[in-house]
């Protein structure tokens, strides 16, 4: 009987009692992280709440129900929503009529998903891989944290000593923790900081009170839907051209997440049900979520650990933790109370979290042992670095005339053209486990074997 099997048999001897125990437990372990991208964009809590619930049960629909894992918000496109907010703004929109071509932009980037899932399944992952080297991919996730930390230090100076509580308490949680308070750091600092804010009056819980306790997760006019009542065309194509490109980051992120499951479970996911059935299943919930103004999806590091400190690996408790979501979405008092966390509280998480994207992005070019005695690799990570940057604190965008491209946009067209064109071509897919693995923007990895 296998790792899983072995797991699988032991929960169902556990009761159902335990069973929506160890669900309930997994909801809170990605809860830390799920809830704070909405409060970071602006994207609505309940359908994000909502689309990680439904965009679990979909990836285990599509994976045959094989795979313990559980889909929640992805941070890696922070940058993206940030650019495009940007972008319309200089037209004359609000962030919360911009939100939703950002949405479109995500949408785009689950079809690539599928897309690279079908080339996958064609030629295989070292045949297409090739053309995203961690050349490319590295100095684009360096340059995401770089570009979003201007807002951080915005937010923590609305009230340093808030934000310096929270970091101090993930700082705490996440290195000396033990059992579940290092899973859930981010959680944690959240509440400790709203709560110690709270208590000095710095919160307006007016909102929680009016809230009603049943509602809709989401709005219409917040959704991809609603863009094309009045479509602004050139934002549109933006969007695209800006939030797509990280596709090919996050995709990173998928592989090492499949092969940590798989390393925890004693399975490979990458060959039953196939990383082809993996990446549909994440690109069609992100898509999903996209449409309703909901954040891109991920499979959740927090998870994998919760899997790996329980021992059960039995899916059916993964999908209890997505119900356990879905029926938290239809709670507006709850996302009423999570909007009133005082701004230096997600500030200095925010401080945290876009850090460690830039130094995943640092990880991804170390493992992979990137050679930068050769002046190709030089060339190539400079422009990205200083374009996705320069761009971005200078100018914003810049103008085609049918469209505005962000720094990171740019700045991943250069680079893919650049590796393309430049000689020296030397990264090869699947020669080296740890570097193809080291793109992972969850905030515990420590916890992965």
């Amino acid at each position: 009987m296998t790792k899983q099997a072995q797991a699988i048999y032991d929960a169902r001897t556990l009761g159902k009692g335990k069973m929506l125990t160890l669900g309930l437990q997994h909801m809170f372990a990605m809860f830390g992280a799920t809830v704070l991208v909405p409060v970071i964009t602006g994207l609505s809590m309940s359908a994000t709440l909502l689309f990680a619930g439904f965009g679990t049960l979909i990836f285990h629909f599509l994976t045959k129900m094989k795979v313990p894992a559980f889909l929640g918000s992805s941070f890696a496109f922070l940058g993206g929503y940030a650019a495009v907010v940007a972008m319309g703004e200089a037209q004359g929109l609000s962030a919360t009529e911009s939100l939703p071509y950002a949405c479109i932009g995500v949408f785009c980037a689950g079809i690539i998903y599928f897309i690279l899932a079908g080339l996958f399944a064609a030629f295989g992952a070292r045949k297409v891989m090739r053309f995203f080297p961690p050349i490319v991919t590295g100095p684009i996730i360096i340059a995401i944290g770089l570009t979003l930390s201007g807002s951080a230090i915005n937010n923590c100076n609305s009230n340093w000593w808030i934000a310096l509580l929270a970091i101090a308490i993930i700082i705490v949680c996440n290195i000396w923790g033990k059992g579940m308070v290092r899973i859930i750091p981010i959680l944690l600092g959240v509440f400790g900081s709203y709560i110690v804010a709270a208590c000095f009056g710095l919160c307006d819980f007016s909102a929680v009170k009016d809230a009603a306790w049943i509602g809709v997760p989401f709005k219409w006019q917040n959704t991809a839907f609603h863009v094309f009542a009045s479509p602004n065309w050139g934002l549109i194509v933006s969007a695209i051209i800006a939030i797509v490109p990280i596709s090919l980051a996050t995709m990173m992120e998928h592989i090492g997440d499949m092969c940590a499951i798989s390393s925890t479970t004693g399975e490979n996911y990458l060959e039953d049900p196939g990383l082809h059935r993996t990446l549909m299943g994440d690109g069609l919930a992100t898509m999903l979520a996209s449409l309703f103004g909901a954040p891109a999806n991920t499979t959740y590091g927090e998870n994998t650990g919760v899997l790996n400190l329980t021992k059960v690996y039995d899916p059916r408790v993964i999908r209890i933790a997505a119900v356990f979501a879905i029926i938290l979405s239809f709670c507006p008092k709850f996302s009423a109370l999570i909007a009133c966390m005082p701004a230096a509280t997600i500030g200095g998480v925010s401080l945290i979290l876009y850090g460690m994207i830039s130094a995943v992005g640092v990880r991804n070019i170390v493992e992979n042992q990137v050679d930068f005695t050769k002046s190709r690799n030089v060339i190539i990570a400079a422009l990205i670095l200083v374009l996705a940057i320069g761009i971005s604190y200078s100018i914003g965008a810049i103008d085609l005339g049918f469209t505005k491209l962000s720094g990171l946009a740019v700045a991943a067209l250069v680079g893919v053209i650049m590796n393309a064109v430049l000689p020296g071509k030397d990264y090869e897919f699947g020669s080296n486990e740890m570097g193809d693995k080291a793109v992972d923007f969850e905030i515990n990895p420590s916890l992965r074997k």
